[in-house]
């Protein structure tokens, strides 16, 4: 499986979702840099964290129209797993391909810490090496994270099961404690924790790496059942 990292000026997690896949993962990997404009090769797309553009406007709000974009919606619309993770998630919500938006922490201050995360939906191409329901450890590291969606948005995410992750804690103030969510398609996936930092026993936790093995476990069943 080829995964692609998505390199925006400002990004710095790159690196992190790199070695996730290539050290963690065992899997090939590339950086994309923003200027390109074809994600043709590549069975996954990945949004690191950082701050694009340094966050001007609002987070993700100028990353949103970087060449590479269209791609990443192609991709997206033919079905590959695109993860989008903190600044990732930010740029996913303002191109569209996840609802809702992002406010500041609501306590106006940068949160750098552990998490606990409970897993709300163990059946999509992320969550899959989850249990339903278990609780796992994920670093965070925002000043914009507070999701926010309208009410009848949250409800049809409910009912689709879009809403993949919550905090077990108030963390940044966000909706019903939503960590995580993902399209009706699912798969897109939007999250403010960061699982790439959490892939090495060498950090102490490998709590994260099973989204990641969720997803070449999903692609792996989608190319036996294809070919």
């Amino acid at each position: 499986m080829k995964f692609a990292v998505i390199v925006f000026p400002g990004s710095n997690c790159d690196a992190d979702m790199y070695h996730a896949i290539k050290d963690g993962l065992g899997e090939e990997v590339e950086y994309v840099f923003h200027t390109e404009t074809s994600l043709d090769g590549y069975d996954a797309v990945l949004l690191p964290g950082g701050f694009s553009h340094g966050d001007y406007l609002r987070s993700g709000a100028i990353a949103r129209f970087a060449p590479i974009m269209p791609a990443v919606v192609e991709a997206a619309n033919a079905g590959k797993p695109v993860l989008g993770v903190c600044n990732g998630f930010q740029i996913l919500l303002e191109s569209g391909l996840l609802p809702g938006a992002m406010k500041r922490n609501i306590d106006l201050k940068f949160i750098c810490r552990n998490v606990e995360l409970r897993v709300e939906n163990n059946e999509t191409v992320f969550t899959s090496s989850y249990k339903q329901g278990e609780t796992v450890l994920i670093p965070v590291a925002h000043g914009e994270g507070n999701y926010e969606c309208d009410d009848e948005t949250y409800e049809k995410m409910l009912a689709n099961k879009q809403i993949v992750f919550r905090y077990n804690e108030h963390v940044n103030g966000s909706k019903a404690q939503i960590a995580g969510i993902v399209n009706e398609q699912g798969n897109v996936l939007g999250m403010m924790p960061h699982p790439e930092r959490a892939v090495d026993s060498l950090l102490g936790n490998q709590q994260g790496l099973a989204l990641f093995t969720s997803i070449l476990s999903n692609w792996r069943e989608s190319y036996v059942t294809t070919s």
